[in-house]
């Protein structure tokens, strides 16, 4: 518990939960058909953040018994170039995942990429067929980030029927399909973004808030309702002039001080929501290979 009473939701421990649990669906899988589940992960460019997100996603995907493939092309790749190497990897029979890591450089448009991945290898589930599937309640591969919040929240709070939940963000990557996800648990939800009147009075009467818009501490304890589930889905660098010149730390979009004195339950920055993302990748790699080569897993 934090001093303020506020329980900590430890996403590194449960995401180590989580991979620990896909080891006997991987060993299945390789039973069948030979193979462990192999991810391709693409990264173009020398971005510092994305490379150790990348080396972070390659070192747990292999030490769950999985393939890591990595293809790092220079930040001059042109967009033909990265759609040829896509259609390679959409063409392996060996290859049950694809993730391209964003952002990619401006000369190369982001939306022609994710949408020239095969949907059935589409592990980040942003391609427009994946969105659909979600929100028509059919089965395919889910956003990680937004998955991985949903089982935060259900471990902590179990069943989530005729909660309010409110998130700040109306991003594809987020917003948009963790309201989705949190319909399908028969939550009310309501979005707020930067046009919303009233965000504080709206955000005050939530069960459940969610915080995704990469704006460092704007929640404040007067956003949010006692006794609430707070979720930290942002990731900010601020400066830290007590370590140094040039030194930052990472703080989320929720004043957590502030929070903690509020909540119930709340998210750390570091150590909620980001390492559930990278559970929830090798979680859909898994399940992409289990439906593409019609092998009966334990997942849901």
């Amino acid at each position: 518990m934090t001093p303020n009473k506020a329980k900590l939701i430890d996403g590194k421990d449960f995401s180590n939960q989580l991979i620990r649990s896909l080891i006997p669906d991987i060993k299945t899988i390789l039973k069948i058909i030979g193979r462990p589940p192999t991810l391709a992960v693409i990264l173009v460019g020398e971005d510092g953040a994305s490379q150790v997100y990348v080396r972070n996603k390659v070192k747990q995907t292999e030490a769950a018994g999985m393939v890591s493939v990595e293809h790092r092309l220079s930040d001059q790749t042109d967009e033909e170039t990265l759609l040829s190497l896509v259609e390679t990897l959409n063409n392996d029979d060996d290859i049950d995942g694809i993730l391209v890591q964003l952002p990619l450089p401006k000369h190369i448009n982001e939306h022609s990429v994710i949408q020239a991945i095969n949907p059935d290898k589409d592990v980040d589930g942003f391609h427009v067929i994946n969105a659909g599937k979600l929100a028509t309640g059919q089965k395919g591969l889910v956003p990680c980030t937004p998955l991985g919040c949903l089982l935060l929240l259900r471990d902590t709070l179990g069943d989530l029927s005729g909660l309010h939940a409110v998130i700040i963000g109306r991003s594809n990557i987020v917003g948009k399909p963790l309201g989705q996800l949190l319909l399908a648990e028969n939550a009310s939800v309501t979005i707020v973004h930067s046009k919303t009147k009233n965000i504080e009075k709206l955000t005050s009467q939530a069960d459940i808030l969610i915080a995704a818009v990469g704006r460092s501490e704007m929640v404040k304890s007067s956003w949010i309702k006692p006794g609430a589930c707070v979720i930290d889905v942002g990731i900010n660098r601020i400066t830290a002039p007590e370590k140094g010149d040039g030194k930052y730390r990472l703080v989320g979009d929720v004043d957590f001080a502030e929070a903690s004195t509020t909540a119930h339950f709340i998210t750390p920055v570091p150590g909620g929501v980001g390492p559930m993302t990278i559970a929830c990748l090798l979680r859909n790699t898994v399940v992409a290979a289990a439906m593409r080569k019609g092998v009966e897993i334990s997942i849901k």
